[in-house]
């Protein structure tokens, strides 16, 4: 069985939106490492929408947008290359390395947990509460900065 692992990036005053803050590079890099240990990560519509159009073209292009730094590079390839499960009821279909995840979402995530694996990663904040409502989430990780 995999375990189900929570992280999320939060600031010392409680902030945890990525769009008003930006991580640093020691941040980015154990990011990387740990995604790269994950078998799939589990996303919401949001995150997955977030993290794809921040990460993706980078990923597949080669050329960095102004606002990324050399150092992001590592995270924006294995964030890429990572598999991905999207929780929605509103999106038609995901392609970026993922997989959509419909109706019962504990039914889903306790299937992907049978599975055999290192585990699974999850972020956000609107799905890990669902999922720790349901007892879902084996570990929680909050990297403060």
């Amino acid at each position: 069985m995999r375990p189900l692992r929570y992280s999320i990036n939060i600031s010392l005053d409680g902030c945890c939106d990525h769009q008003a803050m930006a991580p640093n590079e020691e941040l980015h890099h154990y990011a990387a490492e740990s995604i790269a240990q994950a078998d799939a990560l589990i996303f919401g519509r949001v995150i997955y929408e977030l993290m794809e159009t921040g990460w993706r073209p980078f990923a597949e292009t080669g050329v960095r947008p102004d606002w990324m730094e050399p150092w992001m590079e590592p995270f924006a390839r294995t964030i890429h290359t990572a598999k991905k499960y999207v929780v929605s009821s509103t999106l038609d279909r995901v392609d970026w390395n993922a997989e959509l995840v419909r109706g019962d979402v504990g039914q889903a995530v306790q299937r992907l947990k049978q599975e055999p694996g290192r585990g699974l990663f999850v972020g956000g904040v609107k799905l890990p509460l669902a999922l720790a409502e349901l007892g879902l989430i084996d570990e929680y990780e909050f990297v403060v900065h």
